[in-house]
């Protein structure tokens, strides 16, 4: 094993041969370098993209300051290098190593992988392989570091579950604290002094597996049916949980402050704040807004006084308020004018990512005036009312032209429409509904600001994603992608509006990587053996590898992709938890395809289980950071009345529920 003087050394050979040097050499402002003493645990976490987008990974900012706090523990980081530096690194035998002190990953004792989405996972293979280590868990011995993943991708971690060695279902500002003291209770000693680290592994796995949110792959075991569809999965040994149910903090911990300031330009170079966690609107397409519930809320002066800190310890000059649904925040209104007041002096842009169309209010954009950015981004998400009622976003057409008037009126000249396509009840003429809603806003927008305004349109497409009441439905073919693409680029010819769209290649491997079995570890093995890595660069990605995996190992993609599921279908991540009812996701699905709406959670309980799975947390935790259900949301247009309501599913039998 390399020793961070001899890292530095062939680094000094290398970096002015590749694209960013800034990206290899840390040192930058608020990193933080600990002393490496025996006794104290070593974290490298990493985010499997390239430095530019990781840095400002928001989850890792988290786990860094959490463990950084600890005494007995020290967290470093590493990112991708890009090919250009991957490859020389190969060529010299240099190590992936930390950029706090150059240690190589193979001498921390746990290294944390950040996986928020899924086509990610051929880049974590690569880091693993790049770092001297397994890349197969079973592979890995008492002196490998445990490799633990985490984030939004990995509440369906089957296709991964034969490389990681622990996965954490759910939040991770408690359970690191979990992860980090089984880790000491075994420890190892060290030969004579021997660095790098030393485990009972085999001890050490099953107690992690007992930890409340943390999901042991090598535990559990799937079961198929002859159609290849899952008929049980069984746990392996006493005491081990089914299903493994999410992790949740009952009250946010104070966010941190004193971000990495990056040495090079990078995507989001600025502080953020997440002022709230979860989202009550109940969009029946959004992983994220199922997965994270209940909604739990920050106070106006904690958020306050974190981005002062924020700005102080940094110097940037845009502050990012985060959230799912920014709007929703119940005190949105003081929070804005509260950080204006705050930073009335300084030339600090700031931003609220997620605005709702029906909650924007005229105060709320003068508030935000004299700090905006470019542009303004909504979401509309379709153009039709019957594909709002389905997807559960209803926005009448006249709400969203005047917002978006007001919007123009106020002096933003650029306008972001976000829209998807793609959902198997989609018709040509809903996709055409996006064309004309687009034509219509930019008209509007004339009548009021001239020939200056613009309007991006952005569409994405549809993957029906786990643990969402849209699990049961199929993916769009790529033919029928591309015509309806086809169709938005011809009707979309406007100099004013730019339309951008997803590659149906990009969205094919989402969704196989997204709902796939433990079958799918050996597709993402071949196809990493086989070159492919960096699968979310269109310039990168190489289709044709995975279809000549999947080929390899006997399966049909289309298995994953295009096939509608049974009612009664054990899906392969039905025994991990989000803390939503299976039975409540599924008479959601049922409500959507005769249109009904649910109305905002916040005005109305419709019992999806989130609220009995934590009762004891918020027993524990009283007081007015729960946002569900008593609390009222903020004003929203009311839908008409649709069909009659879908009968009762009570005795429908359902596995996972």
């Amino acid at each position: 094993m390399l020793t961070p003087e001899q890292i530095e050394t062939r680094l000094e050979r290398i970096l002015l041969k590749v694209q960013k040097p800034g990206r290899y050499v840390g040192g930058e402002w608020n990193s933080i370098v600990k002393d490496w003493e025996p006794d104290r645990l070593k974290a490298a976490l990493i985010f499997p993209d390239i430095y530019d987008i990781g840095v400002s990974n928001v989850g890792l900012k988290i786990l860094y300051d959490e463990i950084n706090r600890r005494a007995d523990a020290l967290a470093e980081r590493a990112y991708a290098p890009w090919v250009d530096m991957e490859a020389l690194m190969r060529q010299h035998g240099i190590p992936l190593y930390s950029l706090e002190t150059k240690h190589p990953l193979a001498a921390f004792d746990l290294i944390g992988f950040s996986l928020p989405y899924e086509t990610l996972y051929t880049n974590a293979l690569n880091i693993l392989d790049l770092a001297g280590l397994p890349v197969h868990a079973d592979q890995r011995s008492d002196h490998h570091p445990i490799v633990i993943a985490g984030g939004h991708a990995v509440l369906n971690p089957e296709p991964m579950h034969a490389f990681i060695d622990a996965f954490v279902i759910g939040e991770g500002e408690e359970v690191i604290h979990d992860l980090l003291e089984a880790l000491q209770r075994h420890r190892r000693p060290q030969a004579g002094g021997q660095a790098g680290p030393a485990f009972y592994r085999e001890a050490l796995l099953y107690d992690l597996a007992r930890i409340p949110g943390v999901y042991v792959p090598r535990f559990y075991r799937t079961h198929y049916l002859e159609d290849g569809t899952v008929s049980r999965v069984e746990t392996l040994a006493e005491g081990i949980p089914n299903p493994v149910i999410k992790r949740i903090v009952a009250k946010l911990p104070p966010p941190p402050t004193d971000f990495i300031v990056p040495n090079i330009d990078v995507v989001h170079n600025r502080a953020s704040v997440e002022i709230m966690r979860g989202c009550t609107r109940g969009c029946r397409f959004c992983h994220a807004g199922m997965i994270t519930r209940p909604v739990r809320e920050r106070r106006v002066e904690e958020i306050v006084a974190a981005a002062r800190q924020a700005i102080r310890s940094t110097g940037f000059e845009e502050l990012a308020l985060l959230s799912l649904s920014s709007s929703d925040y119940t005190h949105i209104q003081e929070l804005v004018q509260a950080i204006s007041q705050e930073f009335k002096n300084d030339t600090l842009t700031i931003s609220l990512p997620s605005l709702r169309i029906e909650t924007v209010s005229i105060d709320l954009m003068d508030a935000l005036r004299d700090r905006r950015s470019g542009s303004f981004t909504l979401a509309p998400e379709a153009a039709t009312e019957r594909m709002r009622r389905i997807i559960n976003k209803y926005i009448p057409d006249e709400d969203l032209l005047r917002t978006t008037r007001e919007i123009y009126r106020r002096g933003w000249t650029t306008i972001k429409l976000y829209f998807m396509i793609g959902h198997p009840s989609e018709t040509l003429d809903d996709v055409k509904a996006i064309a004309d809603l687009c034509k219509h806003v930019l008209a509007e927008g004339r009548k009021v600001a001239g020939m200056k305004v613009k309007l991006h349109a952005g569409v994405s497409t549809f993957v029906p994603k786990p643990h969402t009441p849209f699990q049961w439905v199929s993916c769009d073919t790529r033919e029928s992608i591309l015509a309806k693409q086809a169709l938005l680029k011809r009707e979309l010819r406007d100099r004013n509006i730019k339309l951008s769209w997803t590659d149906p290649e990009d969205t094919l491997l989402e969704a196989w990587l997204s709902r796939g079995d433990r079958r799918l570890s050996d597709v993402i093995y071949t196809a990493w053996q086989n070159g492919a890595k960096f699968d979310a660069w269109q310039d990168q990605r190489k289709f044709d590898l995975w279809m000549a995996a999947f080929a390899a190992h006997g399966l049909d993609p289309a298995f994953y992709t295009h096939r509608p599921r049974r009612v009664d279908e054990i899906f392969p991540w039905d025994h991990l938890s989000a803390g939503v009812r299976k039975t409540y996701l599924f008479q959601d699905f049922r409500q959507s395809l005769e249109g009904q709406i649910r109305v905002d959670c916040r005005q109305r309980c419709y019992a999806c289980g989130i609220l009995p799975t934590f009762a004891n947390l918020r027993r524990d935790h009283p007081g007015p950071a729960w946002k569900c259900p008593e609390v009222k949301s903020p004003r929203r247009a009311e839908a008409p009345p649709g069909p009659a309501p879908t009968p009762s599913l009570e005795e429908l039998p359902m596995v996972g529920d």
